[in-house]
């Protein structure tokens, strides 16, 4: 058996057009442009890109988007005096910081600063509370475009034995959550293997969904999997390739050859499950709009 490659991008695009049209319905009904605000405090390479194609593709939607890029030597009161400018906003939605920050920086106080009504990132403790009582308000976007790629695919995870290897704020404890819900796309059972779990080959080899979100190239390997199972790879690492202009390569958590042979289907890396990730946070951008028109209805 060799896998259904899974094409992320193309599942991305077409979210994203069902959203561009959102967004003029909110023009035209309403008035209304879903405003996203993105924070990035530092001078990561890696982080300046990806705020920059958040940026990017909001606009392409038509949406407003503002990039704030603050100092390394940023203080955390400069820090949250600039998030409760855009709270008090009316013009921004949305308004997330972009993680990691700079060690002198509480993540947690930065965190709960946001108001609950615009964290699209979904990681205020209001909107991780909300998921886990079974009432979803703002879902963390890579859960979200996991999520939506197993119902766009066929791969509908009700009464299926979901492994989600990561127990992350960011992706597997909300991933692990929204999956369990009694909810469409949603009523699997689900087990969260993490860095103390004993045994781990036993427990993927068990999963009809296997969801990767460790954090280490090529963790998961085919001996660790059975046949026919569906592979949502999260992971994103670099790994040295000197034959490559840049001198690297970009892999998965889950050593994509190997497991592809005896997967139905599988997310590669780059291609899968990072296009989803920027189109479900712009998706939470413009349910924050519609939620602020429902307020002051």
């Amino acid at each position: 058996m060799v896998a259904n490659r899974i094409n992320g991008k193309e599942i991305a695009e077409k979210i994203r057009e069902e959203i561009a049209i959102k967004v003029r319905n909110l023009k035209n009904n309403h008035q209304v442009i879903p405003g996203l605000a993105v924070i990035l405090v530092g001078n990561d390479p890696a982080s300046a890109v990806y705020v920059r194609s958040k940026e990017k593709a909001a606009i392409e939607l038509g949406m407003k988007s503002e990039a704030i890029i603050m100092p390394e030597e940023t203080t955390q009161d400069e820090l949250i005096n600039q998030i409760r400018l855009i709270n008090d906003d009316e013009s921004f939605h949305g308004v997330l910081v972009q993680l990691p920050l700079p060690n002198h920086l509480d993540e947690n106080v930065v965190i709960e600063s946001i108001d609950p009504l615009k964290d699209v990132d979904g990681l205020h403790p209001e909107n991780m509370g909300m998921l886990m009582a079974g009432r979803p308000r703002f879902v963390s976007a890579t859960p979200a475009g996991i999520q939506q790629i197993l119902i766009r695919t066929g791969n509908d995870p009700g009464g299926k034995n979901v492994v989600v290897c990561g127990r992350s704020n960011i992706v597997g404890k909300p991933i692990a959550n929204l999956l369990m819900q009694r909810a469409s796309g949603a009523n699997a059972t689900v087990t969260v293997c993490h860095t103390r779990t004993a045994n781990l080959s036993e427990i993927t080899k068990k999963a009809d969904i296997l969801i990767a979100a460790i954090g280490s190239p090529h963790a998961i390997s085919s001996e660790m999997v059975k046949e026919g199972v569906v592979v949502i790879d999260v992971g994103i690492n670099r790994i040295d390739a000197p034959e490559r202009p840049r001198g690297y390569r970009l892999v998965g958590d889950v050593d994509y050859k190997a497991v592809r042979e005896k997967a139905s289907a599988i997310t590669p890396v780059p291609g899968g499950v990072g296009p989803m990730t920027i189109a479900m946070l712009l998706n939470n951008a413009l349910l924050a709009a519609d939620l602020s028109i429902q307020s002051r209805v």
